[in-house]
């Protein structure tokens, strides 16, 4: 199993290229895809979804939120921030996610290395 954030999904919706793209694109392929629940409200909110939004969100596993899901994100966040590190809520949410599945994450977002340096996050 992998995650995708809603970076790389929303360049991969759109039709853009990139490593990251080739890794969603065999992950849906071999049906191993997931996402992390926070990644299904970003793309759902989106003002200008595609057309095949929604086909990839009904073919897609939604990954489950594990009892103490939300302190252990908060924690997390806590500690980025006194490191004086960029750590939003949102970024928090899908880490812990993919921290508490043990599974890597695909992103195109930068921010997310701080999770993977100081919190156990894996990234693809």
């Amino acid at each position: 199993m992998i995650a995708a954030d809603s970076s790389t999904l929303v360049a991969y919706l759109m039709g853009e290229a990139g490593s990251d793209i080739a890794l969603v694109e065999s992950a849906i392929d071999e049906q191993r895809l997931v996402l992390p629940p926070v990644v299904v409200t970003e793309l759902l909110s989106n003002p200008h979804p595609t057309a095949a939004r929604l086909p990839l969100l009904n073919a897609i596993q939604i990954l489950a939120v594990a009892p103490g899901y939300w302190e252990r994100a908060g924690d997390n966040r806590r500690l980025l921030l006194a490191k004086r590190l960029r750590a939003s809520t949102t970024d928090a949410l899908i880490a812990q996610s993919c921290i508490d599945a043990d599974i890597p994450l695909i992103t195109r977002d930068t921010d997310f290395r701080h999770f993977a340096a100081h919190c156990g996050l894996k990234l693809a």
